[in-house]
């Protein structure tokens, strides 16, 4: 007799298709909670730049450039307005201090000069005339002085005399009543001549040293113009190269006009620009350093030009040590300046990544180099060669330096 075949819900068929979908639903569930869901990019190696993090010595500097001129400048100047007469030697010789360079004639001072001469001389015979006069007047009062005291004295004793032959009645009262009025009236022009006399003297000292006085002034003045006719003639101060001289025979020049210059060539100054950014760090005795014909040049900042123009100050640069042969003026340097002293630090090489995070974060390699991802850190200081890293980087690390403009905004890099 035949059993019915109950049928089987679950063959061997269903149950692999219901192991494959369970797979596959867990790896789907597995992929969305645990799965790594940051945004990746494919990039090639050879597009990219790779620097290691390294740990050695650090020094904060600043590149610039400065431009070589000579350790000292004197500019020529036209103190006096004139014409240009003769030029004695041409631009681009050396000079002596004090040998001649060009003469400037000026009509007018050479008039002025003569009517203060004049004037000089007239006040002069003045002085004298009136010393003359005085003499006289003192002489004159001095005899009149005499004088007076000759017939004082005479008029005394003759008073006296008087006074005792009254008492004894031999003259008459009148007669020496006459005696005494006379002697009197002597005694106070006497009197009076002394006062004059000595009035007279201190007011001739007064009047004579006014006299002195402007005379001398006449004479200072009358120097100065002399001198401004010596300026004339135009020569150098110091001795040296001179560059420049812009005259011309026939040529006016007013008074202050610049005529020419001459360098002292005996040693060299950098002149260095350099970004306001930097003016509060900036101080004297700063070094910076530049190579010329393959050796390495040192320099320190001697004067600091506080003036900001276009942006940026100047300084004065002088060679510590030897100064290189051959070099010439207007010749320019790429100097490193430096802003700090020598450290040990955290290095990361200089790259384009900084202007699109700002050196916030970098695109660090993992061990296998196989992909890079993205790392917070920090930079302090930096040149023109490397910054230095406070936190975030180890060395030995590997770090993409060059640019992330093409990365958008990934989280991920796969190296290919």
């Amino acid at each position: 007799m035949d059993r019915p075949i109950k049928k089987k819900n679950f063959t061997p068929q269903k149950i692999a298709v219901l192991v494959i979908i369970s797979i596959f639903v867990f790896l789907i569930l597995y992929s969305l909670i645990f799965g790594d869901r940051s945004s990746k990019l494919n990039v090639k190696k050879e597009r990219i730049t790779i620097s290691e993090v390294t740990r050695g010595p650090f020094k904060e500097f600043i590149p610039v450039i400065g431009t070589v001129l000579p350790i000292q400048t004197v500019y020529l100047d036209a103190v006096e307005g004139g014409r240009v007469e003769k030029k004695f030697i041409e631009a681009g010789t050396f000079v002596e201090k004090g040998q001649e360079i060009l003469q400037l004639g000026n009509t007018n001072l050479l008039l002025n000069i003569m009517f203060r001469e004049a004037e000089f001389f007239e006040q002069s015979n003045n002085l004298r005339t009136t010393r003359l006069l005085m003499e006289q007047n003192r002489l004159t009062l001095k005899t009149q002085l005499a004088d007076l005291e000759y017939q004082t004295l005479k008029l005394k004793r003759q008073y006296e005399r008087h006074k005792d032959l009254v008492s004894k009645k031999l003259i008459s009262t009148e007669e020496f009543e006459n005696t005494k009025d006379e002697y009197e009236y002597y005694v106070k022009r006497k009197d009076l001549a002394i006062e004059t006399y000595k009035q007279d003297s201190l007011f001739r000292n007064v009047q004579i040293k006014q006299l002195e006085t402007s005379l001398t002034r006449m004479q200072s003045n009358l120097k100065v113009v002399k001198q401004k006719l010596e300026s004339l003639v135009i020569t150098a101060p110091i001795s040296g190269h001179l560059t420049s001289l812009y005259a011309e025979i026939g040529e006016s020049k007013m008074p202050g006009n610049r005529i020419g210059q001459i360098d002292v060539l005996d040693s060299f100054k950098v002149r260095v620009g350099i970004d306001e950014h930097y003016i509060a760090r900036i101080e004297k005795d700063k070094f910076g350093s530049f190579d010329f014909s393959d050796k390495s040049y040192h320099l320190s900042i001697h004067r600091i030009y506080l003036e900001v123009i276009d942006g940026k100050f100047e300084v004065d640069m002088v060679f510590a040590g030897k100064t290189p042969a051959g070099i010439r003026r207007g010749q320019t340097f790429h100097i490193r300046l430096d802003l700090s002293d020598l450290t040990e630090a955290i290095l990361l090489p200089v790259g384009g990544f900084y202007q699109k995070t700002g050196g916030r974060w970098v695109y660090i390699l993992d061990e296998s180099g196989d992909f890079a991802y993205k790392k917070q850190i920090r930079i302090n200081r930096s040149n023109s060669e490397m910054y230095e890293i406070i936190s975030g980087l180890q060395p030995g690390d590997r770090v993409i330096t060059s640019s992330y403009d093409n990365f958008g905004d990934k989280d991920k890099l796969i190296l290919k």
